[in-house]
């Protein structure tokens, strides 16, 4: 699969990024963003409390081969990754891909990790996966809205109702989510913190 042509966001309070797809030599920025995540981002990503991203993490994390696993990442002007938006394709359902949202912490909340997911969700619908599966607290209210503004989903609920997973619909067409446009404001949009 081509990468697609590196775009323009701009936030909700007017901040231009730079969005791409993750490459191999953004390890190091990846380590450097996680180790700038508060424990709170860290653990709504992982549901647990990671501490540091080991080499193999960063591995998988960053040499991706944009099909069954995409990853797409939001640039500000001084250079430094912000947000990380990836898919994987499940193996045993290719049509569904386990999705996560990472924003860092000063980030969070002006829109950037609705601007990434609605690109990953075209890219998913070009590779053939027709429904994201994300999972996350229950807690995460944002997260959980931030998916069910792609389209029709359900919610299932995991580990004593602590933890949940939303299965989504992605939109095709013309659908307004897939549309490019500003931001929407989303508070602490992200199942986060692996990918920063």
């Amino acid at each position: 699969m081509t990468d697609p042509p590196i775009e323009q966001i701009t936030t909700r309070d007017g901040v231009s990024l730079l969005v791409r797809p993750i490459e191999a030599a953004d390890k190091e920025a990846l380590r450097h963003g996680f180790e700038h995540l508060s424990p709170e981002s860290r653990y709504r990503r992982f549901l647990a409390p990671i501490k540091e991203l080991t080499r193999h993490d960063l591995r998988y994390f960053t040499e991706v081969d944009h099909r069954d696993h995409e990853a797409l990442v939001a640039v500000a002007p001084s250079a430094e990754p912000v947000a990380v938006a990836r898919y994987v394709r499940l193996r045993e359902r290719p049509e569904a891909a386990d999705v996560a949202v990472t924003v860092a912490d000063e980030w969070q909340g002006r829109g950037v990790g609705t601007a990434l997911l609605e690109r990953l969700a075209r890219r998913a619908i070009t590779a053939g996966i027709i429904r994201f599966v994300g999972v996350c607290l229950a807690a995460n209210e944002d997260m959980i809205e931030l998916l069910r503004d792609l389209g029709p989903a359900v919610t299932r609920r995991h580990a004593g109702g602590s933890v949940i997973e939303v299965e989504v619909e992605l939109p095709r067409g013309d659908h307004p989510a897939l549309a490019s446009r500003a931001p929407r404001a989303v508070a602490r949009a992200g199942t986060a913190a692996e990918d920063v």
